[in-house]
């Protein structure tokens, strides 16, 4: 059985149309589907190649995952909290 790991750029609705090009996939154990991230993970014995073919043909753009994904992800989550702003409103004073 083998793992593998896609970044698939996905919409909400997109979720229902991956699942389904990955049911014609004789094999197939479990998918597993991160919005978020946008990582996919299916569980199975087809090969690597017919499962990125069979999304690809489902109109999705995917990748494999690689290293740099993870390395994105988490510059983006830093980024994004420190550009959040600091709880202050109008009736805050400093004397």
């Amino acid at each position: 059985m083998e793992t593998v790991e896609m970044k698939v750029e996905m919409a909400g609705i997109h979720e229902k149309r991956l699942r389904k090009c990955l049911s014609k996939l004789k094999g197939i154990e479990k998918v597993e589907v991160d919005g978020k991230s946008e990582k996919v993970t299916v569980t199975g014995y087809p090969h690597r190649n017919k499962i990125l073919k069979a999304v690809r043909r489902g109109g999705l753009r995917a990748d494999f995952w690689s290293p740099q994904n993870e390395l994105l992800l988490l510059n983006a989550y830093a980024s994004s909290a420190a550009a959040a702003p600091f709880p202050f409103n109008n009736f805050t004073s400093f004397f």
